[in-house]
């Protein structure tokens, strides 16, 4: 189901409401055509207790799952915002470290920025990633460790420079634990299932209006697909077209062109 996260969210829901609604409200047709509405209000009493009990059983666990994947793409974000944040301070301590460790540690900053920008971000959308990659990341560390304390002026920062720069190697690790699914393949199952069932339970309704009995059915299947799909998406924080804008990395590569055209030569 990848390539639907390549679609707008309006149009992928679209096409996977449209799917499913139409599989759920055939497989009516065919019952209805099978057993007319007198026979279906037989077992509609009992049938209604035990699908309250369902239906909110369900909803607890739907309500659940949307939570951690709200709050893991959430997390993503801020991730990456802090990330970006984190590489802007540490360019602009750099300016005061002895010269040309200053110059180079700039420079490999602003690589690794643009690094993330055209390279990470998009293994992260193919989950096509580990934290071996980081390459640009241990050109910096290994700057700093070449780097004498003794010779930058001011020492304490220099020393919050390279907490800075730990912090900057957490938040990468992190954007892209992020990046792995973090919802099981049980718990989708669970979801599915649930899903079809709870779609399922409404054929055990007659009622005498065919038409009723179909706009109910459809209404039901739509907002389970709609929910469904929606934590798909947010399980995918850097794929498709509803992934995380990579706008904060762009500033920070913005702010860094401009600190360096203004650094006196």
């Amino acid at each position: 189901m990848h390539w639907l996260l390549r679609f707008p969210a309006p149009i992928s829901f679209l096409i996977v409401s449209t799917v499913t609604v139409a599989v759920i409200l055939g497989a009516l047709y065919c019952l209805r055509l099978r057993f007319p509405a007198e026979v279906l209000k037989e077992n509609q009493d009992v049938a209604a207790i035990i699908f309250n009990a369902f239906g909110l059983l369900y909803a607890v666990i739907v309500a659940f799952v949307v939570f951690v994947t709200w709050t893991g793409y959430d997390e993503a974000r801020k991730n990456l915002e802090l990330e970006a944040s984190e590489a802007i301070d540490i360019f602009r301590n750099a300016e005061a470290f002895p010269p040309p460790l200053n110059q180079q540690v700039r420079t490999a900053l602003l690589g690794y920025v643009q690094s993330v920008v055209d390279d990470e971000l998009n293994r992260l959308a193919t989950e096509n990633i580990t934290l071996a990659t980081g390459g640009k990341v241990r050109e910096i560390t290994r700057l700093f460790n070449r780097m004498d304390p003794q010779q930058v002026a001011n020492r304490e920062l220099y020393a919050e420079s390279l907490k800075r720069l730990n912090d900057l190697a957490q938040y990468r690790r992190l954007r892209i634990f992020s990046g792995n699914n973090s919802v099981p393949p049980a718990i989708w199952l669970v979801l599915l299932i649930g899903g079809a069932i709870t779609a399922g339970y409404t054929f055990l309704f007659g009622t005498r209006n065919a038409l009723a009995h179909y706009a109910m059915t459809a209404g039901l299947t739509l907002t389970v697909t709609l929910i469904l799909f929606l934590i798909y998406i947010l399980d995918h924080p850097f794929t498709g077209a509803n992934r995380i804008t990579a706008l904060p990395l762009h500033e920070a590569i913005a702010v860094m062109e401009r600190d360096a055209a203004e650094a006196p030569h």
